[in-house]
């Protein structure tokens, strides 16, 4: 059949109008030839498959032919002298000998402006003026577009890979990830310009902490590394990071805190004071004799809830009871007294 219209398309030979526009949206705005300046010989090539293909499957004579006939048909090379029958379609004679259908540069341009209008998607390649520059691509179809493939219609090639994610620490305070807030990161990369050369830039990244955030939260830039030709840029992730607090740690949406109290206050009782990470300062009266592992909790005291912010965990109170190093031998009996052998 020579060149596979559906295989350059990548549809089906039982493809609807819809799957056909949607085929060529993808592949046109793949291989433009503005969108690759470092290869824009193959990009030019492979364009013109992708029109011509779409051109000929998505009017149902051009394509009732091919189907018939494959691509000799529409260059009126193979079909018998009744092919066009009665009321049949037909490419072929006009009196004077066969006339073959011949898929030029007008094609081109028409069919990618029904999908794109006559602005250029890919705005600010090339030179001069401000706005989106007109897109005609006079000149770029002269070959004979069958020159390339030969009789198999083959050498494509594979989609262009990603690179693999660059991940970066987003070290954040407690308070930042209680309160929230917004962190601007500063990024140096290189990307292509319109001629294709790697130029380094600058960029300014704003990031949101949400309220509730928690260590190994993941914030994805899509395609912000390195540009690099054939090949799809890098994702740039940022993994939250905790630092230490010097009161409080973080046990899931609970916040803990250790309180030093003496021998004499964990039997007798005490009232304990925590600074919390908004600013205020609580006051916790103690009256029940506290163990070694006891845990006074306040409820709703602790971190937000990330996916509800009006929740949150609770703040747990431990203590570390300092025992006196020694005791008197009066001590001593007065202790026995009080508690009993």
């Amino acid at each position: 059949m020579g060149v596979d219209y559906y295989k350059i398309l990548q549809v089906d030979r039982s493809a609807k109008d819809d799957d056909l526009k949607k085929a060529y949206r993808k592949l046109a705005m793949k291989w433009h030839p503005d969108k690759n300046p470092n290869n824009k010989k193959e990009a030019e090539a492979k364009f013109k498959q992708i029109s011509e293909a779409y051109d000929v499957l998505s009017d149902p004579q051009k394509r009732a032919v091919y189907d018939q006939y494959g691509e000799e048909g529409l260059k009126g090379q193979v079909p018998p002298p009744d092919a066009a029958g009665a009321g049949g379609p037909t490419f072929f004679s006009t009196g004077g000998g066969p006339t073959s259908f011949r898929f030029n540069t007008r094609n081109a341009d028409d069919i990618f402006n029904e999908f794109f209008g006559f602005s250029s998607p890919f705005g600010g390649m090339g030179g001069g003026g401000g706005g989106m520059r007109n897109v005609r691509f006079g000149g770029m179809f002269d070959d004979d577009m069958f020159a390339s493939h030969g009789e198999g219609g083959g050498g494509y090639q594979s989609a262009p890979r990603k690179g693999a994610p660059i991940e970066q620490r987003l070290p954040c305070t407690l308070e930042d990830l209680y309160k929230g807030t917004t962190k601007k990161m500063k990024i140096s990369r290189e990307i292509l310009d319109a001629s294709g050369k790697t130029v380094p830039v600058e960029e300014i990244l704003t990031i949101n902490i949400k309220p509730g955030w928690k260590k190994g939260t993941k914030i994805t830039f899509q395609e912000k590394g390195n540009e690099h030709p054939n090949q799809i840029p890098s994702d740039l992730v940022f993994i939250v990071d905790e630092k230490a607090h010097r009161i409080f740690t973080r046990d899931g949406n609970d916040l803990v805190v250790t309180k030093k109290i003496s021998l004499v206050e964990a039997l007798t009782g005490c009232t304990v004071h925590v600074p919390m990470l908004d600013g205020r300062n609580l006051t916790i009266p103690i009256n029940v004799v506290i163990h070694p592992t006891y845990e006074e909790v306040v409820p709703r005291e602790g971190m937000p809830i990330s996916k509800d912010p009006t929740e949150k965990g609770n703040l747990r109170i431990k203590f570390d009871i300092r025992f006196p190093a020694k005791l008197t031998s009066s001590q001593k009996a007065g202790i026995k007294e009080l508690l009993g052998s």
